[in-house]
């Protein structure tokens, strides 16, 4: 790929897949600007597969939010925007993109769109299930069983860029427990959390204990979580920021749920810290059991057993993209 000043990222409001491409433009010191982009319907996002396979690529099936795109440079600082404008086709073409970024079902379609008319590079962060895989670059996760082909690079997780920003700082030896919930494919059940939890302060009695909810944490286990009067405790329902940089920078060993891919990919992706796995019960057969089992494998982590196995070797992400610059 030619070497790029600006790219254009594709959200669908997702934070898990936005952080995706957003850590990528950061490997690549990007320049960046993200637009929010979604279907008007269900019923043209079938459409769009459909005309993906026959060679048919229009923007008139989906809905920009009004206000994007905004700038973002690599190091995370927003440009200040003088106007307030109505992102559009129109818009987007008096920038100068040389790549659009997308990951997520919604953007897929639109990223090729706008790569067709644009004249620039696509990359997307995930295999783009159900469209032809006529992208510039794939990144598509070893768990997706991804075809070999040319413009598909293989990675063992989800694409992270971890920043610490100094919300917790322990006055001692420490360990950090990252709760996450619910998911299609995994359920979060209290009496097991109860004995993992249990299992841990006792483990750990003489360590300074920090613990984070997430978004998806339902409330009843954040109030079981608070019963514990760990040292340091985030409920995200009450304080949503997000400690877990500043865990895996400091803490010596950090437990994580299995239900959420970007939480694991950022743990494995930074820091010396060891990674240790909650289970959660499965309701059937998943991508996330593969996904933990798989890196568990490879020494990135342990699943939690009832005993506690150290492995901390991390990924490091530079290395999938050497060589683009001035492919």
């Amino acid at each position: 790929m030619e070497v790029v000043s600006r790219a254009l990222i594709f959200s669908d409001n997702k934070k898990g897949h936005l952080n995706q491409s957003i850590a990528f433009c950061k490997y690549m010191d990007l320049t960046y600007d993200i637009v929010e982009i979604r279907f008007k319907n269900r019923f043209l996002k079938l459409l769009s597969y459909m005309f993906d396979r026959v060679g048919l690529y229009t923007m008139s099936i989906f809905k920009m939010r009004d206000g994007l795109p905004h700038s973002v440079r690599s190091d995370g600082h927003c440009e200040k925007c003088t106007t307030k404008q109505s992102t559009s086709q129109s818009s987007l073409k008096n920038k100068k993109y040389n790549l659009v970024v997308c990951a997520g079902s919604s953007t897929y379609y639109a990223a090729k769109v706008i790569a067709k008319k644009l004249k620039i590079k696509s990359v997307t962060m995930m295999l783009p299930s159900g469209y032809r895989y006529d992208y510039d670059v794939i990144f598509a996760q070893t768990h997706d069983n991804p075809p070999k082909a040319s413009n598909i690079i293989e990675i063992p997780a989800n694409f992270s860029f971890i920043k610490p920003i100094g919300l917790f700082k322990p006055k001692k030896q420490s360990i950090g427990i990252v709760i996450g919930g619910n998911n299609s494919y995994l359920e979060m059940n209290k009496d097991k959390l109860k004995v993992q939890l249990d299992f841990i302060k006792e483990q750990y009695k003489d360590f300074e204990i920090a613990v984070t909810s997430s978004p998806r944490t339902p409330k009843e286990i954040e109030e079981f979580i608070k019963s514990y009067h760990f040292d340091y405790e985030v409920i995200y329902s009450l304080n949503p920021i997000n400690p877990i940089p500043d865990f895996l920078e400091h803490c010596d060993t950090v437990f994580i749920t299995s239900d959420s891919t970007s939480m694991i990919s950022e743990s494995i992706s930074y820091g010396e810290a060891n990674i240790v796995i909650l289970p959660l019960r499965s309701k059937k057969e998943n991508k996330f059991n593969s996904f933990i089992s798989k890196l568990e494998n490879d020494g990135y982590l342990h699943i939690f057993n009832g005993k506690i196995i150290n492995k901390n070797k991390k990924i490091d992400f530079k290395e999938f993209v050497k060589g683009l610059e001035d492919d």
